[in-house]
């Protein structure tokens, strides 16, 4: 999905901005606690993301030298830096957070337009330079969820939700393991679609429900499903 980047810096500058005053009440012990994510406390997710952007600063940098530049050195440079990041104190962790998201700032404006257009690899493999803002803001937003604090789905922007929600749904339509259903957002007539719509459950709810759900960071309590039955099982998401 391709979104105009200079749309979303703000987007991304705002998303920054909500996580750094949750990282503000976050002591030792709290960065300690386990994430939602299996196997990270809220110090490996915090580390991860000024990590993450840094590998985006290259991918920038990439697109606009035309270098081949990696995203990280390698897997297990990606991972040794997270774990090495996770048990620092929260001080360490904030300003590491901050200082990450001004060089990505300072990264996408330096990006001359053409470069836009470049082709990067990332560690899924090849991208488009101009879902690179997105790609930040979608990192930002669901793993401030992952910090399972007081940040949900529900404090989402729509924008983002829906943004989010037809990605997935885009790619989960090219997947084999996807269970087919209609997804529809309250209050809009669109909707999208995945595998054959025959006999297909229609799932409904609010954008950013639906889209958590679809990405395994929700039950999918607030949605309905028509006609009445079980939500389908998403596979599981990058």
């Amino acid at each position: 999905m391709t979104s105009d980047p200079l749309r979303l810096t703000g987007e991304v500058d705002d998303a920054t901005a909500r996580l750094l005053r949750t990282t503000a009440n976050l002591d030792k012990t709290s960065l300690a606690t386990a994430s939602l994510l299996p196997g990270w406390t809220r110090g490996h997710i915090l580390a991860h993301l000024a990590r993450n952007a840094d590998g985006f600063v290259n991918l920038l940098t990439a697109a606009r030298t035309g270098d081949p530049i990696p995203m990280y050195a390698s897997p297990a440079a990606r991972s040794a830096d997270i774990e090495a990041g996770a048990v620092r104190p929260p001080t360490a962790h904030r300003d590491d957070l901050r200082r990450s998201a001004e060089r990505f700032a300072e990264a996408v404006a330096a990006m001359p337009a053409e470069a836009w257009g470049a082709t990067v690899t990332t560690r899924r493999g090849p991208w488009s330079a101009a879902n690179l803002v997105w790609g930040r803001l979608r990192e930002v937003e669901v793993h401030h969820v992952d910090l399972a604090v007081d940040y949900r789905p529900a404090d989402w922007p729509e924008a983002f939700g829906h943004r989010l929600l037809r990605e997935v749904a885009t790619g989960l339509a090219g997947r084999s393991d996807a269970p087919p259903m209609v997804l529809r957002c309250d209050g809009r007539q669109h909707e999208l679609v995945v595998g054959d719509r025959t006999a297909a459950p229609t799932v409904s709810g609010a954008a950013v429900h639906l889209a958590a759900w679809l990405i395994g960071r929700s039950p999918g309590t607030r949605l309905t499903v028509t006609p009445d039955g079980p939500l389908p099982t998403p596979p599981e998401w990058i």
